[in-house]
């Protein structure tokens, strides 16, 4: 399983961010190999993080080369006061299982070492 977070401060919106954006969910929501999106908002609030996940590399990186996404990297600078991606290969998780994530799907799966 892989992820990739998209942190980010909300800036100026427009109609053309609205619809990437827009066509951007339609697309991933169709990937076989996408399995769903988490959202956080940092405490002190401005700060979002959108983590997708997707079951494998190629599935992120089909979603990558969409040419929508491309348009909309292109235009980030433009509608946010700031952001960062981060992408990661999920190999383990874990806890009590009163918290639902996307990740757990991978619990019991890999190896974790503390360091």
């Amino acid at each position: 399983m892989f992820s990739a977070q998209f942190i980010f401060k909300p800036g100026t919106y427009d109609d053309e961010f609205y619809r990437l954006d827009d066509a951007i969910e339609e697309f991933v929501q169709a990937m076989p190999g996408y399995l769903g999106v988490e959202r956080w908002l940092a405490p002190e609030g401005g700060v979002k993080n959108s983590i997708y996940y997707f079951a494998d590399k190629e599935t992120l990186k089909e979603f990558s080369r969409f040419p929508d996404h491309l348009s909309a990297k292109a235009g980030v600078q433009r509608w946010y006061d700031g952001y960062q991606v981060v992408i990661s290969e999920v190999v383990a998780a874990y806890g009590d299982g009163k918290i639902p994530s996307i990740a757990s799907a991978v619990k019991g799966k890999g190896t974790f070492y503390a360091g």
